[in-house]
């Protein structure tokens, strides 16, 4: 067993997909502009970069931005 409980995180690929799949945003942004969002601290991700396999968005963080975008 875990001595912690890690935060779930999500590559890029699959924020890309969610956006899509729910119309968060339509047309979804590029991805060129969710980098950018990775970078700005919009997302909050683990590490200041991204890693072997990309970005990895911390799930509970792109909730949060998904919520804000209705208001909530």
């Amino acid at each position: 067993t875990l001595d912690f409980t890690p935060r779930p995180k999500i590559r890029l690929g699959e924020v890309e997909r969610l956006i899509k799949r729910h119309r968060i945003i339509v047309p979804p942004p590029s991805r060129q502009t969710l980098v950018r969002m990775c970078e700005d601290g919009t997302f909050e991700t683990a590490g200041n970069g991204p890693s072997s396999i990309g970005w990895l968005v911390f799930e509970d963080s792109f909730q949060k931005w998904a919520k804000e975008m209705d208001g909530a």
